[in-house]
């Protein structure tokens, strides 16, 4: 008699994409070592960065801890490679979430463009029931300060035109938008009814 192996436990898979937003990525990166932590047993967190993403996470000296944390970690090549957007369409992840999102990538997912790997691979999540979740750099009119790689503060304008985006990814369907870092956290437990002690 041949002995069975015992099957591996499925766990869900979710996919986190990171665009060129410096502003909130330091405090994006800390909640989701958190998640990952917490989480560990419960979700499988896999890692999708845009150029822009890579290029700004080489400035924060980010790219070898999201390694290191992350161990599945994949950089763009052009919209659809990474396959990202077809393994979201075959159902291979719950959920989408784009982490900081540039107000570049957000007008992009809010008018249909799918021409970079976020944001081709939101508008074909969207079209297969996939929810997904954005945390906007840029999601109310005025001023924010931010921090640049060496410590010191940025004093961003927030333009009316980037918020009107945002205002229509809140429209639309199966889009949900956050406005802080620590929402990431909730999402999880919500999604996965996990109380980490």
């Amino acid at each position: 008699m041949v002995e069975k192996k015992p099957e591996k436990k499925k766990i869900p898979k979710i996919a986190w994409g990171i665009t060129g937003s410096g502003d909130r990525l330091i405090e994006t990166f800390e909640v989701m070592k958190k998640v990952k932590d917490d989480f560990e047993d419960v979700v499988d967190i896999r890692v999708y960065v845009s150029k822009a993403g890579d290029q700004v996470l080489k400035w924060y000296k980010l790219s070898k801890d999201i390694v290191e944390i992350f161990d599945k970690v994949w950089v763009e090549t052009n919209s659809n490679s990474p396959f990202l957007a077809g393994m979201l369409q075959m159902g291979k992840f719950e959920f989408l979430l784009i982490a900081p999102a540039t107000s570049n990538t957000v007008a992009k997912i809010a008018m249909g463009l799918a021409d970079s790997l976020l944001s081709n691979a939101a508008v074909m999540s969207l079209k297969a029931y996939v929810p997904v979740y954005i945390m906007p750099s840029d999601y109310e009119v005025g001023t924010v300060v931010t921090k640049l790689p060496d410590g010191r503060d940025l004093n961003l304008r927030i333009r009316e035109e980037d918020v009107e985006h945002v205002r229509k990814l809140r429209k639309m369907e199966d889009v949900h938008v956050l406005e802080k870092p620590e929402e990431i956290y909730e999402v999880f437990r919500e999604k996965f009814g996990y109380k980490p002690t």
